[in-house]
């Protein structure tokens, strides 16, 4: 830990408020945490909007749960602290986890639809890979489990099915910011799909010079090595799959070929984007 803990304290309450003002939870929904030293962690409580922290508030867990610092105020910790410490668990690097409901994320995980790839430069430096997490319930050990199955060391965002998402990086900044570019992405899709018309999708050459830009940012991303001349058999293919079109069960790891039958899928999936995006524009 590089910063004084009464600092780290107040970005808790800061990141909260930022949530709470960009509308990303309602009422009391939504936590976030910082690992603080090898058996400590930083959490926000239960049962209060994240709006309306202050650092007394806060909480101090080990790594299996334990409220292990007596609070001020008398607060609980969050009780899905376990998902938290699963992801850290997981990941040495990973120092903060922000979970929260951004509406227009939220709803590809309410639909069951994953993000789709090779469309927006900033998603895919900031973002890459964005899987897609088994519900699980809420506060429950499984939850954790849900993310561990689908994250990978370069992985920083995960949908969760039927729930809202996660975020995590190494600082508590940084796992906010992916949370704000996750939502703008989702926001840009639906606004596009608006448009009456699926986004344009970078072709492999351009998403192969981004990800090489990425590389020089020093952020690592396993797409760069499965390069367009590596799917040779399917040359003709979009390497990453259009908005409208779901990974077909056969295509290859790198996602080079992303075919189906749209056609027959066509009018249930408008049906459902269209229902998805007057929710959310109702509420914009």
């Amino acid at each position: 830990m590089n910063q004084p803990l009464w600092q780290l304290k107040k970005e808790m309450c800061d990141v909260g408020h930022r949530i709470w003002l960009r509308g990303y939870c309602g009422g009391n929904e939504g936590n976030h945490s910082v690992r603080i030293g090898e058996d400590r962690v930083l959490c926000t409580p239960t049962g209060i909007s994240k709006g309306f922290m202050t650092p007394d508030d806060l909480c101090v867990v080990d790594m299996e749960g334990n409220q292990v610092e007596a609070n001020a105020k008398g607060r609980r910790r969050s009780s899905e602290i376990l998902m938290h410490l699963a992801i850290y668990k997981a990941r040495a690097d990973v120092k903060s986890v922000v979970h929260s409901h951004p509406p227009h994320a939220t709803a590809f995980a309410l639909a069951n639809m994953p993000l789709p790839e090779g469309i927006h430069p900033e998603a895919e430096v900031f973002l890459g890979v964005v899987p897609m997490a088994e519900y699980a319930t809420p506060s429950k050990p499984v939850l954790g489990q849900s993310i561990i199955d689908v994250m990978t060391p370069d992985t920083n965002s995960v949908l969760m099915g039927n729930h809202g998402v996660v975020c995590f990086e190494k600082t508590l900044i940084d796992a906010y910011y992916r949370l704000e570019i996750l939502d703008q992405y989702s926001r840009l899709l639906l606004l596009t799909r608006q448009l009456g018309a699926a986004p344009n999708v970078l072709n492999p050459s351009q998403m192969t010079e981004l990800l090489e830009v990425k590389q020089k940012f020093g952020l690592n991303d396993p797409r760069l090595a499965c390069a367009p001349e590596g799917c040779a058999s399917q040359p003709e293919q979009p390497f990453f799959a259009p908005f409208d079109v779901r990974p077909s069960s056969a295509a290859c790891e790198c996602h080079c070929d992303g075919s189906t039958d749209s056609a027959s899928n066509d009018g249930a999936f408008e049906q459902m984007v269209q229902a998805i995006t007057d929710q959310i524009m109702a509420g914009v």
